[in-house]
């Protein structure tokens, strides 16, 4: 069995009257969820994930301190593949897309968020990321 290893980060920004989540499309599987991508080298899960956040939107964030939450799945065969997602918030800037991997970026309220992913286990996380942002 190949084990991958992945991190990313649940990305918000709060506005004046409610907490929106960033999600990307990815430009080949097609589905909403959140930046993210493989660890490279001797890089630690929050210097992969800072990274990826930055390749793929072009925004800096601040790690909530505690939300740490690992996701394991099988995308195929014989390969299994964990992602440890964090929560971080957006340090102003523009959004800039990674146009080879993702083919649409938005800002969305929490709850449609939920709502627009296409897995449990992001359902679950935004349910996580919502708790620990009231």
């Amino acid at each position: 069995m190949k084990f991958e290893k992945s991190c990313g980060a649940l990305v918000y920004r709060k506005t004046k009257s409610q907490i929106e989540l960033l999600l990307i499309k990815n430009r080949y599987g097609g589905h909403w969820s959140f930046p993210k991508g493989h660890v490279e080298g001797e890089e630690t899960e929050i210097q992969t994930a800072l990274r990826e956040v930055k390749e793929e939107t072009g925004l800096d964030i601040q790690l909530q301190e505690g939300f740490r939450q690992a996701v394991e799945y099988f995308p195929e065969p014989n390969i299994k593949k964990q992602v440890v997602y964090f929560l971080g918030e957006a340090q102003g800037g523009k959004v800039k897309m990674q146009e080879e991997e993702i083919s649409r970026i938005i800002w969305t309220e929490i709850h449609k968020a939920y709502h627009m992913v296409t897995f449990k286990n992001d359902k679950n996380l935004i349910s996580m990321a919502g708790k620990r942002l009231q």
